[in-house]
């Protein structure tokens, strides 16, 4: 677990996908730097110390406006574990949407994020979606030279199954540390497969059987993004009959448990063996706090398959 490498990380994530503005070439601008500032510092003022990136987050402006704060407090970053993702390529005039695990694309990728986020090193470096067309021999010797150059610390992925780790494991000489997958009340693919072994909805959860299990036995950090489910189920809009049951039981939960509704959606994911990370995306100071009541929850077993069952309309199998 993440803990093994940083005893200083904390049970939730903050997701920098929000800062940066608008999604074009638009210089950031103040109210940008602002809003980047107040959310970073609830952040880290709730106990957040992992921060998560990718190189392609508001095409860039994320990670500037996030390096602009270490560099007008670099103080903050000895309080922070910094994560940036990198290998999706949007369409531009050499192609369309791809990935790219070629070593100039990670190199010059890993050397930007630094660039922009004002600091020497990455703390960890994920791999952001599988290219099918790696050349393992060539991701394996690019990371192992940005680990002995001094620029990334630890290697993850995001949105592997345990076959794609697996197999990049194979040809590296340091271990995977973390894997981001869509994990959540919506997105539990992954406690579906687990309990349909032997009954005819087997494999049709959409989750790679073994994978959680793989991360646990290999000490690979389990990271839920989307782990609020874009606030289906806790006051946001919902999408059925079954969302808005859901969604009053967690209303029910919170009160019982004396927390926000966000932090029982979060408990949810937290509760698992696996000790999944939930990664949060709220830009808004009262619901990253919200959020944070989450790391001192303890779902019983009882509830947390009450929410379970409520959230899939029907009893397990």
């Amino acid at each position: 677990m993440l803990k093994h490498h940083f005893p200083n990380a904390s049970d939730l994530i903050y997701g920098c996908m929000g800062l940066g503005g608008s999604w074009d070439d638009a210089a950031l601008t103040r109210d940008d730097k602002v809003h980047a500032q107040g959310a970073v510092e609830a952040a880290l003022d709730a106990g957040i110390t992992v921060f998560d990136h990718a190189d392609i987050y508001t095409l860039g402006k994320a990670e500037s406006v996030f390096g602009q704060l270490l560099t007008d407090q670099p103080h903050l970053r000895d309080k922070m574990i910094l994560q940036s993702k990198c290998a999706i390529r949007f369409a531009d005039a050499k192609g369309p949407k791809r990935y790219d695990f070629s070593a100039e694309w990670i190199t010059q990728s890993v050397e930007g994020s630094l660039r922009r986020l004002n600091t020497e090193q990455l703390d960890i470096l994920l791999l952001h979606r599988p290219d099918p067309l790696i050349a393992l021999d060539e991701v394996a010797q690019t990371l192992a030279t940005l680990i002995t150059t001094g620029k990334i610390k630890h290697i993850g992925v995001s949105n592997m199954n345990r076959f794609q780790m697996e197999y990049l494991q194979s040809a590296l000489n340091t271990p995977i540390v973390a894997n981001q997958l869509e994990l959540s009340l919506a997105a539990r693919g992954f406690v579906e497969e687990a309990i349909s072994v032997n009954t005819p909805d087997y494999g049709q959860a959409g989750f790679t059987a073994g994978t959680v299990e793989y991360c646990q036995m290999h000490n690979v950090q389990l990271q839920a993004w989307g782990a609020l489910a874009q606030g289906r189920f806790s006051g946001g809009r919902t999408q059925g009959a079954t969302d808005e049951a859901t969604a009053r039981l967690v209303s029910e939960l919170a009160e019982k448990y004396h927390v926000a509704p966000e932090a029982i959606v979060l408990g949810w994911l937290t509760r698992h063996p696996a000790r999944i990370q939930p990664v949060i995306g709220t830009t808004n100071p009262e619901r990253i706090h919200a959020c944070a009541q989450a790391a001192t929850l303890s779902l019983s077993r009882e509830d947390w398959y009450l929410l379970f069952e409520t959230v899939r309309g029907q009893d397990v199998p």
